[in-house]
């Protein structure tokens, strides 16, 4: 299932472990570490920097999209996909 991340951009939500804030130094330290181990995707398309998304191939997305905007983006998703399943049973 792919949940948009803003301009046009989806991310598979089965590979994302955590949507968190820029805003904090642990956080800009892995943002920087994926960066400079080329594991760094910036999809916000010169705007600031809102939410990072990690996955699990320790691949960092950046978005100018608000975590809880992506949040709320993946659960509707999740129940859209319930509500199918349970169409098709």
């Amino acid at each position: 299932m792919l949940v948009s991340v803003g301009f046009g951009n989806m991310v598979n939500k089965d590979r994302v472990i955590a949507v968190v804030s820029p805003e904090t130094a642990p956080i800009k330290r892995l943002v920087q570490d994926a960066k400079d181990g080329g594991r760094l995707i910036d999809v916000s398309c010169g705007r600031r920097t809102r939410a990072v998304l990690i996955t699990d191939s320790d691949h960092v997305v950046l978005s100018a999209i608000q975590c809880e905007t992506i949040a709320s983006r993946m659960i509707s998703g999740e129940a859209a996909a319930q509500s199918e399943n349970a169409e098709e049973a």
